[in-house]
């Protein structure tokens, strides 16, 4: 248990069973009346935005939230094997738990995954990874100045846009927020 005055951002709180990240929190003194703390809070399961007003000094549950390193291994059927660093256990963690996030994983990646009471919650990954285009149309002699892009595929199967001038079999580093190019790899 924490007070609304123990607020700050990244903690996971568990409001009415549910876990919810705090993305931003205000503590308002008006002039009249009293204190409260307005949040924005994040559901960590569904990525649900909602703005919650508590007043200050009141009583909220905190969940344990372990993030650990871990390594991924395999696929297996709809599961994505990981492997913890520190005790070699592996961990089992379904697509609907990766998200978006499956189309930047290569074998032996390393993230950060969130566990909470022995389940996984949600799997970050590094800012950006490196990445191999497999297959990308070639780029046209004079094309080099227009500042065009065109799509390439990636060693995962994912598809992003790169410049014209990329060729295949070049490694890229790419953005796994939003899957942008950011350059190539020498």
């Amino acid at each position: 248990m924490a007070t609304t005055n123990d607020l700050k951002n990244g903690l996971v709180l568990n409001l009415d069973g549910q876990l919810w990240t705090v993305v931003e929190f205000q503590h308002v003194k008006p002039g009249k009346g009293g204190a409260f703390v307005r949040t924005k809070l994040k559901n960590v399961l569904s990525g649900k935005v909602v703005d919650k007003t508590f007043n200050a000094g009141v009583k909220v549950e905190t969940a344990n939230v372990d993030k650990r390193d871990m390594q991924y291994l395999y696929r297996d059927g709809d599961d994505w094997v990981f492997m913890d660093t520190d005790s070699y256990d592996q961990v089992p963690i379904s697509t609907a738990v990766i998200g978006d996030n499956a189309q930047w994983l290569l074998e032996n990646q390393s993230a950060v995954v969130a566990m909470h009471e022995g389940t996984a919650l949600y799997v970050e990954l590094p800012a950006a990874v490196e990445l191999l285009i497999t297959y990308t149309e070639p780029g046209l002699q004079g094309d080099r100045a227009t500042g065009g892009t065109k799509p390439a595929t990636l060693e995962t199967g994912a598809e992003i846009q790169v410049p014209l001038f990329i060729e295949a079999d070049t490694r890229v580093k790419v953005d796994t927020r939003d899957g942008s190019y950011l350059g190539r790899v020498n």
